[in-house]
């Protein structure tokens, strides 16, 4: 019997190893994000005109360093390719999702958003998934789009 495209590794232990990649990255995100704001308050609660801080201005584009770099690092580890098919689209549409979380229910939806959102694109590396992936992620994606825009 001939199967093509036979997996050498399963891929369940790939995709979870995405999903909590993801799940940490967004906490982390999170958590990121609302320190820079409190301290921006802290800094600037005694200023009437514009005031921004060095952390204002860093804070997207660590944050994206930093995902990228564990994505990177965790992707290669766990066998997930093509990486340049992967990775650039969770990054890049992922603050869009992650922000519909923020705005509706708080720190643990961005989580489990992230999560899933890293663990359908995951999904869409393997060829026999790659519909699933795909449209469980556009699903979530225009979720996403009605919450930040209804």
């Amino acid at each position: 019997m001939n199967t093509p495209n036979a997996e050498s590794r399963p891929i369940v232990p790939r995709v979870s190893g995405a999903a909590v990649t993801g799940a940490a990255l967004a906490y982390g995100a999170c958590r990121f994000f609302s320190w820079v704001k409190h301290h921006s308050n802290q800094a600037c609660e005694t200023t009437d005109g514009l005031c921004f801080t060095w952390w204002d201005v860093a804070v997207i584009p660590l944050t994206f360093a930093t995902a990228l770099i564990s994505l990177i690092i965790v992707y290669k580890q766990l066998n997930i390719r093509p990486r340049l098919a992967v990775i650039p689209p969770t990054l890049l549409l992922a603050p869009i999702p992650l922000a519909a979380a923020q705005t509706s229910a708080g720190w643990w939806a961005v989580t489990i958003t992230g999560g899933a959102w890293a663990s359908f694109l995951a999904l869409a590396a393997w060829s026999r998934y790659r519909i699933l992936g795909l449209s469980a992620a556009a699903a979530l994606l225009l979720a996403s789009l009605v919450v930040l825009y209804r």
